[in-house]
């Protein structure tokens, strides 16, 4: 099995506006579970605890490292990364097995 963990921050933003790109954010992250097969397990978070950087955690587990790359080259996925990118100050990813 494949783990991808991702965090990413947002751009600085209106709190009220800051929250709500991120619960979309989370939203459309949520979705590919029902259109990208690749995905054997998907969780989101909205960071609660503002003396972090980081404002979104995501992990996606794949069955191998073949299923992640299907999954990062997933139209569904290439279109929420281009929503994301919109808003998206900072990114940090570890892909590893287990």
């Amino acid at each position: 099995m494949v783990r991808h963990v991702l965090l990413f921050k947002l751009k600085e933003m209106e709190p009220k506006q800051k929250a709500e790109v991120a619960n979309e954010i989370k939203s459309r992250l949520l979705a590919l579970k029902d259109t990208v097969s690749a995905i054997s397990k998907i969780e989101v978070g909205v960071n609660q605890n503002p003396a972090e950087a980081f404002d979104i955690a995501l992990i996606t587990e794949h069955k191998d490292w073949a299923e992640l790359a299907e999954y990062r080259d997933h139209p569904d996925h290439v279109a929420v990364a281009k929503f994301i990118g919109q808003y998206r100050a900072e990114r940090s990813c570890a892909d590893y097995e287990f």
